[in-house]
């Protein structure tokens, strides 16, 4: 009868239709209210002051800050520089999510299959994510140099015409994605390797007794089961791509030679930290924003109707 009561004594609070005891949200409001205060801190207000500066002619170096409408909106859409770093990073992302996904993809299977040493090609193909940015960076300029590089010492010795590299506006964006897809590729593979040993066994046995043949079994089964992975890869190898930073502004400082590296990033970041120009930086900060979300969107819409149409 005691318990009884006292569960009748229990307080209860209505939230959002539901009924819950005061020491359940008394326990929420404890564990919540830090987290809350962090995404203010560190994402509300930088967004809010993002989007007002975009409508300023904030300059860091002057501090002078005027509300200019959008002057900043107009000006990117007349830069030249701007639209060669939209073109760059469109190319960029391109090329980088085409042969990243595929190589990724076939070296998963390989992986998934019994060939010898898995276990270190495992390891080795990982390796180079774990490297810091940085430090890869500067050991593949010394890779990518004309006169001692490795790289053209190669060709030379097959007697292939050599190339400038990181020198030459035709083939400093290029040299740049070789380094990147050797960077992020042991990510993309783990991703596809579990995909791949999650899939049931008996599915690939069923396939095998009704004489599917490998390339039948990879294109019926094994890939349309790697839809959601496939999915998250591309979803994330969109927003990365768009962010890449570092090894651009190492390998090639200042947007390289006749600014044919510099992607949007490196447009901002030379803008509001080179130029002084934080107004226009964050102006272009929010084009950026607008690119990728409708990006991630459009793939996420193409991949919820494939779904659809697979069910």
């Amino acid at each position: 009868m005691r318990k009884q009561q006292e569960a009748l004594r229990i307080h209860r609070v209505t939230l959002f239709g539901k009924q819950y005891e005061s020491a359940q949200v008394r326990a929420a409001v404890v564990l919540l209210v830090p987290t809350m205060i962090a995404i203010i801190l560190l994402f509300i207000i930088p967004v809010i002051q993002v989007v007002s500066y975009s409508f300023t002619n904030y300059n860091i170096a002057t501090g002078i800050k005027k509300y200019n409408g959008i002057a900043n909106y107009k000006h990117l859409f007349t830069d030249d520089r701007f639209f060669k770093a939209i073109r760059n990073t469109f190319t960029f992302a391109a090329f980088k999510l085409l042969i990243d996904t595929t190589l990724a993809l076939s070296i998963a299977l390989m992986l998934d299959a019994r060939i010898p040493l898995k276990k270190y090609l495992r390891s080795v193909y990982f390796a180079p994510v774990v490297v810091p940015v940085v430090a890869s960076s500067l050991i593949w300029i010394w890779f990518f140099d004309p006169g001692i590089g490795p790289f053209n010492q190669v060709l030379s010795a097959l007697g292939l015409p050599t190339s400038q590299w990181l020198y030459h506006e035709k083939s400093a964006l290029g040299s740049i994605l070789m380094f990147s897809i050797w960077k992020g590729l042991g990510y993309n593979i783990v991703l596809f390797l579990a995909g791949l040993q999650n899939i049931p066994p008996s599915y690939i046995e069923a396939a095998q007794v009704d004489g599917a043949k490998g390339y039948q079994i990879l294109f019926r089964i094994r890939l349309p089961l790697l839809r959601p992975i496939i999915s998250f890869v591309l979803m994330i190898g969109i927003i990365n791509t768009f962010k890449v930073f570092a090894e651009v502004n190492v390998m090639t400082p200042k947007g390289g030679p006749l600014y044919s590296t510099a992607l949007m990033v490196n447009y901002i970041y030379d803008t509001a930290f080179t130029s002084g120009k934080m107004g226009r930086a964050c102006s272009a900060s929010i084009i950026l924003f607008i690119i990728i979300f409708i990006l991630t969107l459009i793939q996420t819409r193409l991949d919820t109707s494939k779904s659809i149409t697979m069910e």
